[in-house]
């Protein structure tokens, strides 16, 4: 069950680091970009909890 939740998070925070990415503001896009990889982080770290299963 927590592979789906953090796969969902991840989407979700890559989609929000995306968009503050687009901003004028320095600061704002530095969020996003760090935004952006956390949401590829927990992704894969949803995907490492799918393979091992219920092992976790």
């Amino acid at each position: 069950m927590g592979e789906f939740i953090d796969k969902a998070k991840g989407v979700a925070n890559e989609a929000i680091g995306k968009v503050k990415q687009q901003s004028s503001n320095p600061a704002t896009r530095d969020q996003g970009a760090a935004q952006e990889i956390k949401g590829k982080a927990q992704k894969a770290i949803g995907g490492v909890k799918g393979a091992l299963g219920n092992k976790l």
